[in-house]
């Protein structure tokens, strides 16, 4: 609860760094480059909608989620506005309860840019099964972590993220970086889903 009366403040008087409008690159090169054809998406943690308005302009087909109500509201008009409220669908929901949330049926991509690092620990077992449930064998899930600091709580290192969410995700890649906004440092993932025999 304390958690979300932070992020609730945070975007309230709009101290969000995160929320920078930008896609990032390993998001855009599944589309620009790599030519991945349009599909179903979903954006966990989607924040003001950055992202899944990128994909939806790109042609995908994509349901937001954030626990916070602020900036989904603003994401709704963001798509407004972008003119893919058609193709958008944003939802106030606890990610911890993925299998409680009607989502219309699988994805072929799911993003998480940030989200999995601000869960609680107890919970992200939990998360990544019910992430598993939600995504087609043969989708993409797409995953930016912070990595484990001593000065920072949150975040795991590359070896736990692939543990975390085996037997359902193998992982493709993963790079390391530095988050230069959070002074953190950070890895992004892509995990194939893997289709359960």
């Amino acid at each position: 609860m304390i958690r979300k009366l932070s992020f609730w403040w945070r975007y309230l008087t709009a101290q969000v760094p995160w929320d920078t409008g930008i896609t990032p690159p390993e998001i855009t090169s599944l589309v620009e480059q790599e030519k991945l054809p349009p599909g179903h998406a979903v954006d966990l943690g989607c924040g003001t909608g950055t992202n899944a308005i990128y994909l939806a302009l790109h042609g995908w087909h994509v349901v937001g989620i954030d626990y916070i109500s602020q900036p989904i509201h603003l994401a709704r008009r963001k798509a407004h506005r972008a003119g893919v409220e058609d193709r958008t669908r944003f939802l106030v929901a606890d990610l911890t309860q993925l299998r409680e949330i009607e989502l219309g049926g699988t994805f072929d991509l799911a993003i998480d840019i940030g989200c999995a690092h601000s869960l609680p620990p107890a919970k992200l077992p939990g998360y990544a099964r019910s992430l598993a449930g939600i995504v087609r064998p043969g989708g993409i899930l797409m995953l930016y972590m912070f990595r484990r600091a001593a000065r920072r709580p949150i975040g795991l290192e590359p070896a736990e993220v692939e543990a975390l969410f085996y037997p359902g995700f193998q992982l493709v890649w993963s790079h390391c970086g530095l988050d230069q906004q959070a002074g953190a440092e950070s890895a992004w993932y892509r995990f194939a889903r893997v289709a359960q025999g």
